[in-house]
């Protein structure tokens, strides 16, 4: 029986008390100067760039991407459950270069990451299939908090009272953080609509080269279709205690423009609203829809 996750706060973010508890440990992290931070919100496609950047480091060598786990591969930083080894832990045992995934908003990212000039590919997605998303996580995923109803995570996401805080300032805060530091900003509608074209600015960015065979191949291997049944990146393989995929299945949809399926009329047009009200202070803009 895995008891759901109680919450608590670090300057004003919602993260789970176990976070809050070793708070100080994140914060003095020790970055590496050739670490690669993966940084997203929740469910805006973590897990389909960690793939990326793996197949890109591998040189799309489909068996070396398959040595562990994503969750071995890349560990989550601020992350801990019990009975599983902490990112930090993972992290600090993991040889150079690594690969380092956080949730995190920009204002609590450790700040050796930005003394040693790490690279952060940062990932957004448009909010109402972010949220849609996210319910259905927080439905499957017994290490969080409990989502209420439809109707109830709406209103927990319009007011970022959920965990890592509001979507809007997450977004907003690593859009204005790419101007000082290395970051390279996706988004996710995008990655669906020229995969080819978004694993490109990575390479770019990751400074690599390969030739067009082996960027055919990682744009095949980390297709929706190809991740959803390969175990090393579907979360099937581990935290079965916690995950419950016949409720939800960890890769559910990987589209764009679900939340048409889930809002009513109403909280559409109360969502809009208040959308335009949270975004007015930012050049950021995006698609929801293809």
């Amino acid at each position: 029986m895995v008891l759901r996750s109680e919450t608590g706060e670090v300057e004003g973010v919602t993260l789970t008390k176990s976070i809050c508890s070793i708070w100080d440990q994140v914060w003095n992290f020790q970055a590496r100067p050739d670490d690669l931070l993966i940084a997203t919100y929740a469910k805006a496609g973590t897990t389909w760039t960690q793939e990326t950047v793996d197949m890109i480091q591998q040189n799309g060598d489909v068996e070396k991407c398959r040595r562990a786990t994503i969750a071995k591969r890349h560990p989550f930083l601020e992350w801990l459950t019990m009975k599983h080894p902490t990112g930090l832990e993972l992290a600090e045992a993991m040889p150079s270069p690594r690969t380092i995934k956080t949730h995190l908003p920009v204002q609590l990212v450790p700040p050796s990451f930005w003394k040693q000039n790490c690279k952060v590919i940062y990932v957004a997605r448009n909010a109402k299939d972010n949220l849609v998303s996210y319910y259905h996580f927080h439905r499957m995923n017994k290490a969080l908090p409990d989502p209420g109803t439809w109707e109830e995570f709406i209103e927990k996401f319009m007011t970022g009272k959920v965990l890592w805080g509001s979507w809007y300032d997450h977004v907003k805060g690593w859009w204005k953080a790419k101007d000082k530091h290395r970051i390279l900003y996706l988004f996710y509608e995008d990655m669906k609509e020229n995969p080819e074209q978004e694993i490109q600015k990575i390479l770019k960015f990751l400074e690599k080269d390969v030739n067009q065979e082996v960027l055919n191949k990682i744009v095949h291997n980390t297709s929706f279709e190809i991740m959803k049944e390969n175990p090393m990146a579907n979360y099937t393989r581990e935290f079965q205690a916690i995950m419950d995929h016949s409720i939800s299945p960890f890769m559910r949809k990987g589209a764009v423009g679900d939340w048409k399926n889930h809002f009513t009329v109403a909280q559409n047009k109360k969502f809009d609203e208040d959308y335009k009200k949270k975004m007015a202070d930012t050049s950021l803009v995006f698609r929801t829809e293809l």
